[in-house]
């Protein structure tokens, strides 16, 4: 790989990070060597706190005061870049190299318009005028896809959806013509169908330009698509690093294959059989209809119609008992939205029946139908209290629809619903911020089921989570599914995961409702063309050869 006719512009060899702690040292990094040349997409795959990001903030020179680099070298284009001091990597990042984030939002500054924020990157790196700059910025824009470049300069940072958002992104990584960019999971706060997009820009991009990448994931499907080698990394240790087709066909380690393993395929069905129709469903919405206004209050003084925005269209469906009905559409579908009419935090028009009793408002939704119909969010951090212990978190629930009495059986209730999720018991004792992401949705989780409800909405509940992790969430759904026979309305923009848990699949576009299929027949040619660019949008999951 390491030849003269094609030199690496990224070195690294043999480099090891610890981390300064109250505990003791923290070993991040252990001996790592890899190599990225001209034109070259190198994938790093591996599960939240396996070492990812913090080989990225190395090569960027972007680590914490209590970092202690041990061993090794990291070279751009030859240069040593653990001898450079701040002074002289402020003009290399940006410039020689740069990084685009995972969440946009956290990469703009929020008080400035983007076309000021990528023009500022080109006066400070490669010296142009403002005037130069502000044209060379509108220029990037539009070799970005962004449709109206010239409008989008003059926009803010929320005045963007979050595609567009990191279209401006790339825009700025790319507008010095960087030797190397660092794409930390570029795609995972993004909808099927803009990752797509994203995607085939950076491929694009990548094409014109012969720009050295580094494309970090824990999207093992994705990273297939984009890299043609791989690097698989585990607690701070590369475990192989080999061409794609190699690693995630025929991999070497047991690590890999479980990797691989817990990839969400259609091909492998974990739900159980559809439950059998006894008539009358256990949720039906008839008609529902969710709208947003827009307007200010010297619009209304003036006599200003209200814009109104639609964020569910007349949605006409129905859950039977026991029933796993998925729902998929890109950002702004008005999946969430639905969620949100069901459970009564958006007003609504039109009707929802829950076993039979109707519902025309949140006004309707009484203490034995909010105990009936149970959310779990996509983000636990902001749906737990930070401030409360796990304990007092789960027993909210269990005060509310008087399910116990007493401290003592209180406790106890408490230590079960935590091992119903497999967590320990005295995790009671425990502040949010002390469990990991996975066990923070457990822990949200058992606060659902500590109701015992009959629908129990999963408002992307997977999204955050690693591979792993994700695989071992959906299993306990499945297992508290089975034990309880609970119907889930399960909210996600994954089909390749959709296809293997759920019954039927609702498909949602800008607010409607395109059609409701059952999960065998979601592939299916005949499907709407709607339905048809969402699966082709979908990574095709990789798969080990037999015997590997």
């Amino acid at each position: 790989m390491n030849n003269k006719a094609n030199p690496p512009v990224l070195e690294v060899l043999d480099y090891s990070l610890d981390y300064r702690t109250h505990a003791g040292p923290f070993s991040a990094l252990r001996h790592i060597n890899l190599e990225i040349a001209r034109g070259e997409v190198l994938g790093l795959v591996g599960e939240s706190g396996s070492g990812k990001t913090s080989l990225a903030w190395s090569i960027m020179r972007y680590l914490p005061g209590n970092a202690w680099e041990k061993t090794g070298a990291i070279r751009l284009s030859g240069e040593e870049l653990l001898q450079k001091s701040e002074r002289e990597m402020r003009a290399i990042r940006g410039g020689r190299m740069s990084m685009v984030f995972q969440d946009p939002s956290t990469s703009l500054n929020p008080t400035l318009s983007l076309g000021r924020q990528l023009s500022e990157v080109l006066v400070h790196h490669r010296g142009l005028t403002k005037r130069q700059a502000w044209a060379e910025a509108e220029a990037r824009l539009a070799q970005v896809g962004l449709k109206t470049p010239a409008q989008m300069m003059h926009r803010m940072p929320h005045e963007a959806s979050g595609g567009e958002k990191q279209r401006v992104v790339i825009a700025t990584a790319f507008a010095c013509d960087p030797e190397l960019i660092i794409f930390d999971e570029p795609t995972t706060a993004l909808d099927v169908i803009t990752a797509r997009q994203i995607l085939d820009l950076l491929s694009e991009l990548q094409a014109e330009t012969g720009v050295a990448a580094l494309y970090i994931s824990h999207d093992l499907a994705l990273v297939s698509r984009v890299a043609r080698r791989v690097s698989v990394i585990y607690r701070g240790e590369i475990m192989e690093s080999r061409d794609v087709e190699s690693v995630f066909r025929r991999p070497e380690k047991d690590y890999t294959r479980n990797l691989i393993a817990a990839v969400p395929n259609p091909a492998r069905r974990l739900a159980g059989p559809a439950p059998e129709n006894t008539g009358r469903p256990l949720v039906e919405a008839d008609k529902v209809t969710v709208q947003y206004g827009r307007s200010s209050f010297i619009g209304s003084l003036l006599g200003r119609q209200q814009d109104q925005v639609l964020g569910n269209n007349a949605v006409s469906l129905s859950i039977a008992p026991g029933e796993i009905l998925g729902v998929v559409g890109e950002s702004g579908s008005g999946k969430s939205t639905l969620a949100k009419a069901l459970t009564g935090l958006n007003p609504f028009s039109g009707e929802v029946r829950f076993d039979g009793r109707t519902i025309r408002s949140p006004r309707d939704m009484d203490k034995a139908y909010r105990r009936d119909v149970q959310m779990i969010f996509q983000h636990p951090d902001a749906s737990l209290n930070p401030r409360h212990r796990i304990a007092e978190i789960l027993s909210r629930p269990l005060d509310l629809y008087g399910l116990v009495s007493g401290a003592a059986a209180r406790n106890e209730k408490i230590g079960d619903l935590l091992e119903e999720v497999r967590l320990p018991r005295d995790y009671a004792d425990r502040f949010p911020h002390q469990l990991s992401g996975g066990e923070k949705q457990r822990v949200a989780i058992a606060r659902a089921f500590a109701s015992r409800p009959r629908l129990v909405i999963c408002d992307e509940i997977t999204s955050a989570l690693d591979v792993s992790v994700q695989a071992s969430v959906v299993e306990l759904l499945l297992e508290l599914q089975r034990q309880t026979d609970t119907a889930y309305l399960f909210i996600t923009h994954d089909l390749n995961l959709v296809r293997q848990i759920a019954h039927r699949i609702a498909v949602m576009y800008r607010g409607d409702l395109i059609e409701v299929v059952a999960a065998d027949e979601i592939g299916s040619p005949e499907r709407a063309d709607y339905t048809r660019r969402l699966i082709d949008a979908v990574p095709t999951p990789p798969a080990v050869e037999a015997g590997s």
